[in-house]
């Protein structure tokens, strides 16, 4: 699961970026891939246009609507990946006054080589922060896909 602010433009971003890697490798059919919003500011709305441009110029589909983190993640999902440290608190929150683990959560950057951080988020900016953004998350593919082979042979 990815979780951003309004679902709309990182989190989607990510998620399609996620769905196509894994499609393309031996993990295709063995990960489900969602993501969700911390707020409810775009629910049901579709990705931000310049988030769908950004992901179709690297041959990316995304058909996502913007739907709310709901609590009941935290025990559906093997793996909820925040895009910044506001996010990840805000989960990590969530998940202690759920009664819930939070130790599955972590933030999408922690697979990114170039070191942890935030995925900025693009919203007020231009089409040139979503290729940031998308560039970003393509980069952490690779040990996030090694992550999760690891997590799908322990069981």
């Amino acid at each position: 699961m990815m979780v951003c602010t309004g679902n709309i433009c990182r989190s989607p971003m990510a998620a399609a970026i996620l769905e196509r890697t894994l499609a393309d490798s031996e993990l295709a059919g063995q990960v489900a891939v969602d993501s969700a919003a911390m707020h409810a500011y775009h629910l049901g709305e579709r990705s931000d246009p310049r988030a769908r441009t950004a992901l179709a110029e690297a041959g990316y589909t995304c058909t996502h609507r913007a739907q709310l983190f709901e609590a009941r993640s935290f025990a559906e999902c093997d793996l909820i990946l925040a895009m910044d440290r506001g996010h990840l608190r805000e989960l990590r929150t969530l998940a202690a006054r759920e009664g819930a683990s939070s130790e599955h959560v972590m933030l999408l950057r922690d697979f990114d080589p170039q070191g942890p951080g935030d995925v900025p988020d693009p919203y007020y900016d231009t089409i040139a922060e979503f290729r940031e953004v998308r560039a970003m998350v393509e980069r952490t593919m690779p040990d996030l896909v090694q992550h999760l082979r690891r997590m799908l042979a322990s069981g």
